[in-house]
């Protein structure tokens, strides 16, 4: 039986600080560090669609992969609905995808490109991360 449905990469790659107030140099400080440990206070995301493909196009991929620890990452998709790729993920991912995106059959091969490229400006670039999400038809 067949999942209809797609799977979105967003990047994230710019946020805007919602604050119509001056705000005192203490209290800016204490709004970046709870941006930095990862609390959106006051934060507008600007998401943009970086790749998509069809679920069961998704599951075919993540067959294409070997084994192992970027495979176990990319497949927590299936099984929570949405996944974040960040810094701490772009070698583990790239190591996995990178026999497929040579010799694997499109448009798995397509993707794995993508998904490289995006990895490797993530590496430039920690800030960038991506999420990806499972949306079911």
């Amino acid at each position: 039986m067949s999942e209809k449905g797609k799977v979105t990469f967003w990047s994230l790659r710019q946020k805007f600080v919602d604050s119509d107030d001056d705000m005192p140099a203490e209290s800016q400080q204490v709004m970046y560090y709870s941006l930095a440990i990862g609390h959106h206070v006051g934060m507008i995301d600007c998401l943009k669609t970086e790749l998509e493909c069809p679920l069961d196009g998704y599951t075919e991929w993540l067959k294409q992969l070997p084994e192992g620890e970027g495979r176990r990452k990319l497949r927590g998709l299936l099984t929570f609905g949405e996944i974040t790729i960040d810094s701490t993920h772009t070698s583990l991912l790239a190591n996995a995808l990178s026999a497929l995106s040579k010799t694997g059959d499109e448009p798995c091969k397509g993707w794995s490109l993508r998904l490289i490229e995006l990895l490797a400006e993530i590496e430039c670039e920690p800030a960038i991360y991506l999420i990806v999400k499972r949306q079911i038809a």
